[in-house]
């Protein structure tokens, strides 16, 4: 009788189809919470496509086209191009690191670039998320002078009538984001900047602009790029959104990618129903901040001082 065929390289085959079986775990979850996000938000998404089919049916009757997806989506590809190409550590180094090492040269007492190269790294990707972020809201006034800013996720009313929404989605992500933050690849990747344990002010200071550009992550995804789709695409823009949103998320662990097909989903659904981007402003940078804590915690690299040593 013939010896069936082992796997090439013994354990290593073993990992390999581990590897591969943990590809498939996340499409067990996304079938239960998928189903569960349309029963949440089904009122939403059907006055979204209600209002689209209002909108086109009265667009072909006067005869007119509307030019807002093609600027919109053109303004987002843009935007998303520039940040992948050029708002990395690489730019960073060949253009703005020079400008603070000339200044460090001359003024060493408040640059400190030896002891916050790293810090400004990030300062440099920050900046060209929130400006990139944001400038498209600019753009977007000059070109249709009759829409408003505010209706892109500004307006405040109704805030607190939703404030229950809010501490659901905690309720729900907590739990799971306490327990994914023992996972080795989590823990090892959160946070970013490597210094955020070296004292308070490293942590705060990386917070500070890690929640900044989460703001204006916000205003692009789930406030301008919803906004600006709506009534054309009506609740398909909230799943076309969620596409790209779940792309900026590769290179991060395998799993939160993943989550961000659903996050992407239930955020820009939230938007759409409070008709406002801070209550997912908030459950973002209540996850993103406790992702760092824990992951600090975990590894027993909470700060300990202030101000950094030296």
């Amino acid at each position: 009788m013939a010896t069936p065929p082992r796997l090439a390289g013994g354990q290593d085959g073993v990992d390999s189809v581990s590897s591969l079986l943990k590809a498939f775990v996340p499409i067990p979850a996304l079938l239960v919470i998928l189903p569960a996000l349309w029963w949440f938000f089904r009122d939403t998404w059907k006055e979204l496509d209600l209002e689209a089919t209002v909108w086109r049916s009265r667009l072909v009757a006067e005869g007119r086209t509307d030019h807002r997806p093609f600027v919109a989506l053109a303004l987002c590809a843009v935007v998303l191009t520039l940040q992948e190409y050029y708002g990395g550590r690489a730019t960073y180094d060949d253009t703005f690191r020079p400008i603070l090492a000339q200044l460090d040269a001359t003024h060493p007492r408040s640059v400190h670039l030896f002891k916050y190269d790293s810090l400004y790294g990030f300062a440099w990707w920050a900046s060209t998320r929130i400006v990139g972020y944001m400038a498209p809201l600019a753009v977007w006034k000059l070109c249709f002078r009759r829409d408003s800013v505010m209706d892109m996720g500004f307006r405040v009313r109704g805030f607190f009538e939703h404030a229950w929404i809010y501490g659901l989605f905690l309720g729900l992500v907590l739990p799971v984001m306490v327990l994914v933050s023992r996972e080795p690849d989590f823990g090892s990747y959160y946070p970013f900047y490597r210094d955020s344990s070296r004292s308070w002010f490293d942590f705060l200071a990386w917070e500070a602009m890690y929640f900044a550009q989460f703001f204006a992550l916000e205003v692009f995804f789930r406030g301008f790029w919803l906004a600006t789709l709506r009534r054309s695409f009506g609740s398909g823009a909230i799943f076309a959104m969620a596409v790209p949103y779940c792309m900026i998320h590769y290179g991060k662990p395998f799993l939160e990618a993943n989550g961000a097909i659903v996050a992407g989903i239930a955020l820009g659904s939230l938007s759409m129903k409070t008709k406002s981007i801070y209550q997912g402003f908030l459950v973002h940078v209540t996850v993103a901040g406790s992702m760092d804590w824990l992951a600090l915690l975990h590894r027993h690299a909470l700060p300990k001082v202030f101000w950094p040593a030296g």
